[in-house]
């Protein structure tokens, strides 16, 4: 958990992304991210959080279905939202938010 929060207590943007590995949007999700991170290089940080793996950190940000996508600033919950996302639509939210 304490690096959990030190990552996510960075200056820059941190993503975090709760999946499963039988969600097939987490699936579809997993190479966007990817173009995400390719597009955006070092103005952000993306994690992937395996929820059947850490289900205490799953419930503490009360994550009810995946893939849900939390963008911190700083340490702060700047974004939420869950289910698939377009690649142009996070690059947005991460430049309009996370800057």
């Amino acid at each position: 958990m304490s690096n959990f929060l030190d990552v996510i207590n960075q200056d820059k943007p941190v993503l975090v992304d709760f999946f499963a590995e039988w969600c097939g949007p987490c699936k579809t999700m997993s190479p966007i991210l990817k173009e995400v991170k390719d597009a955006l290089g070092d103005k952000v940080s993306i994690i992937k959080i395996d929820v059947d793996k850490n289900q205490s950190l799953a419930a503490k940000y009360q994550v009810r279905g995946v893939p849900t996508f939390i963008l911190y600033k700083s340490g702060k919950q700047v974004w939420r939202q869950s289910g698939a996302v377009q690649k142009t639509a996070l690059i947005t939210v991460i430049n309009n938010l996370g800057g």
